[in-house]
């Protein structure tokens, strides 16, 4: 009655507004909030960036191109100048200038901003004029630009108005003008916002940019049932779906009327674990101890843990497993040894739970999102049964995207699963706020089992500022080593990203999985 019910309502949406420029889309989760700076999660940025935009952007291939500036150079080590592309105004009419890239960049710094890492590795911005803007670093960033590309441009004035001049707290609930309402400078514009049921937006007749696509309106619905989603591509209510289930890719290529375009993404997904407190949150092991905790532990849970056949019987061949730690391989410089995973291996497992003291294993609650990584939930249960056979009993405790982050955010958790990964290849982005020791200004902010592990956090925040190629590779390297050796998360596999559209809808795919509207076409049906 549920399915029924909702593509119903997406047909009486599409009933509402059937211009055949219309692109009607669905995935399974929705964006967390509409304030840009303060949720860094994958969907929530690819939705806020139809309306807001960057000073650079990313082309198809993720190569970084002139986007609000049109050009930069780097005066010294410490300073960069950008000149602003001029006449770019806000969707409120407004004039962008350099006063809003220096209060963009600021706002990014916040404590309840979830970019203040990358934001804070920006140095201090400075006006020049309005249409120039220098940023000047107390200490050299090898990736400047990589950092820069994750900051959106918001109106000063606009927030000011609207009393949105910090990022919402999102993790206890905070609403603002900003959770519902966008004011950019980008292609589309917000027209209307229903948290969970559908947001509408309309092409911006005066964005400075030049549309690749015919898309005039858009129609976004999130469906969270696979099978309901399916059918309302099969059927044409919706014209593209993000995110189709691996089970059901056979048989969408061979459905008429639909296609399906794939590519490997840059993601991870790994399990991470507490390794902080004495005892477990949500747990009960022998003596009232935390196991995880202990490296052995770790390690066997990691070897017992049949990786090939989660791919081919859970996944459908849609995963690329990896012992690495980074979203892409070049984020290693595709060392082998980095890349390769610790075997799967049941009587060696066995025996580090032996050693570690947990013969017959412990209970433990393992934190799931269902509806933000492709089968989430399902990889989860899958762990719970591999795991089973350590005699560790795992309590799999699946939640929509939009509780499980907050929870992770409050370090409520005793085993959780992430995935990490976007347009940056480099590892930084990685090392830097997953893997270092939580401290200051967003450093370790998404290191939600509290690693510490400090000859790690050391050779990272060397390799932050090392300005030497070579230097900089072997710092980096021999971070991530140290993070394998340790366990300090188990990876699982980067995903394969199927996207499943009908045959008259004509996308480009994107290796971060950024579904970028500006270049869709709708065609005749």
């Amino acid at each position: 009655m549920k399915s029924i019910f909702v593509i119903g309502a997406i047909a009486t949406a599409c009933a509402l507004s059937v211009q055949a420029q219309t692109l009607r889309w669905a995935s399974q989760g929705d964006p967390q909030t509409m304030d840009p700076h303060s949720q860094n999660e994958s969907m929530t940025n690819m939705i806020n960036g139809q309306v807001y935009e960057r000073l650079t952007r990313r082309d198809a291939k993720l190569n970084i191109v002139p986007g609000l500036a049109t050009e930069w150079t780097q005066v010294s080590p410490l300073v960069w100048r950008f000149k602003l592309r001029p006449g770019v105004k806000f969707h409120d009419g407004s004039p962008f200038n350099a006063d809003d890239v220096v209060y963009s960049i600021n706002r990014g710094k916040e404590l309840t901003s979830q970019i203040n890492a990358y934001a804070n590795a920006l140095g201090t911005p400075k006006r020049i004029d309005d249409l120039t803007v220098e940023f000047q670093l107390s200490s050299v960033n090898p990736i400047f630009l990589q950092h820069l590309d994750s900051m959106w441009m918001m109106s000063k004035s606009w927030s000011e108005k609207h009393k949105v001049t910090k990022p919402l707290d999102f993790k206890n609930k905070e609403e603002s003008y900003a959770s519902r309402n966008a004011n950019g400078t980008g292609p589309f514009m917000l027209m209307t916002r229903e948290p969970g049921v559908k947001s509408v937006y309309k092409r911006n007749p005066n964005w400075w940019g030049k549309f690749d696509g015919n898309v005039q309106e858009i129609v976004f619905t999130p469906i969270g049932n696979d099978a309901t989603r399916l059918a309302a591509l099969v059927s044409g209510e919706i014209d593209f779906v993000l995110d189709p289930a691996p089970r059901d890719v056979p048989r969408l290529r061979n459905t008429a009327g639909v296609k399906i375009i794939d590519g490997p993404e840059n993601r991870i997904v790994f399990i991470g674990m507490d390794q902080a407190r004495d005892t477990m949150l949500y747990g009960k092991a022998p003596g009232d101890k935390n196991p995880f905790k202990d490296q052995r532990v770790r390690r066997a849970l990691y070897q017992a843990v049949d990786i090939e056949a989660m791919k081919t019987k859970l996944m459908n061949g849609q995963s690329m497993p990896t012992g690495g730690l980074t979203p892409s391989p070049l984020g290693a410089y595709g060392d082998a040894a980095l890349e390769s995973r610790y075997p799967f291996d049941l009587a060696a497992a066995r025996k580090l739970m032996a050693d570690a003291g947990y013969a017959d294993g412990f209970e433990v609650t393992l934190d799931c999102p269902n509806n933000r990584y492709i089968n989430d939930e399902e990889i989860c249960l899958a762990l719970a049964s591999m795991w089973a056979q350590l005699k560790v009993k795992v309590k799999v405790n699946a939640m929509p995207r939009v509780t499980y982050f907050p929870k992770l955010e409050k370090l409520d958790t005793s085993m959780y699963m992430l995935g990490w990964g976007g347009a940056v290849t480099d590892a930084e982005t990685t090392l830097t706020p997953v893997l270092r020791n939580r401290g200051e200004k967003g450093i370790g902010a998404y290191n939600y089992g509290n690693a510490k592990n400090d000859k790690l956090d050391q050779l990272a925040a060397q390799s932050s500022v090392e300005a030497d190629p070579k230097k900089r590779e072997q710092l980096v390297k021999a971070a991530l080593t140290e993070a394998k050796e340790q366990v300090q998360v188990i990876p699982l596999h980067r995903q394969m990203i199927p996207w499943a559209a009908r045959s008259n809808i004509n996308v480009v795919h994107r290796a971060d999985n950024w579904f970028e509207v500006s270049w869709v076409t709708v065609g005749s049906k």
